[in-house]
């Protein structure tokens, strides 16, 4: 795992402009509960919110900036637009209430807006392709999207074993979803001398993450995966 850092080292680490909050992110705060009003986690799980809650921490925990923060918030509201709004009417209010910077980030964690979706394996292959190009603040946040999905699975799988596989689309199953991670991890891997500091150690944190989850399920993960 990562070097655990004091609450005094932080100071040392975390530019003051990272560490400073306006009415922006409250703003942010509600605009995502108000999108994913209703939803929950892969189903029965807890209310969508406590997902997106999850990332922001651990975005601030690698030294996000309010725009990353916010992206982070916001980061699937675009993919899980409601038929309210639809995926363009999501894009007008990330832009118009919150900038280009924040959009481009959830854009960038966007795998697909088209509903129905396209086949799972297709969308996965060209969010990993896409990393390739993805810009800092969109490495930032996406890493720590999958860093918090990892870490559910794991404690999913602890609890019910090869039942969690279940909630998944059918064409991912177990190896594949493993296979993914760690596809993303080696997809991130490529672009660590791109991002900050904290996305270094965030990378870190993401792939020991991804080993103890290969390790419980008896998977290595290869991706992409094999016919």
């Amino acid at each position: 795992m990562g070097q655990c850092r004091s609450i005094e080292d932080m100071a040392d680490w975390v530019p003051p402009e990272r560490r400073k909050l306006s009415l922006r992110f409250t703003d942010a705060l509600g605009v995502a509960a108000e999108i994913h009003a209703g939803q929950r986690r892969k189903g029965s799980g807890p209310p969508y919110i406590a997902h997106l809650l999850g990332v922001t921490a651990i975005a601030f925990d690698f030294g996000a900036t309010e725009d990353e923060a916010i992206g982070a918030l916001l980061h699937d509201a675009i993919e899980d637009a409601p038929p309210s709004l639809g995926a363009a009417g999501v894009r007008t209010i990330i832009a118009d209430r919150f900038g280009d910077a924040v959009l481009e980030i959830v854009e960038g964690c966007t795998d697909s807006d088209a509903t129905p979706k396209p086949p799972w394996l297709a969308r996965k292959t060209r969010y990993v392709e896409h990393l390739r190009d993805a810009g800092s603040s969109v490495l930032l946040v996406s890493a720590s999207d999958k860093l918090h999905n990892v870490r559910a699975i794991t404690s999913d799988y602890r609890c019910v074993g090869d039942e969690v596989w279940k909630k998944f689309s059918p064409d991912a199953g177990k190896a594949r979803t493993i296979g993914y991670y760690r596809g993303l991890v080696t997809a991130f891997q490529r672009r660590a001398l791109s991002g900050t500091d904290g996305f270094g150690r965030l990378l870190r944190e993401l792939d020991a993450d991804v080993t103890v989850l290969e390790a419980l399920a008896g998977v290595h993960g290869i991706w992409p995966p094999l016919p």
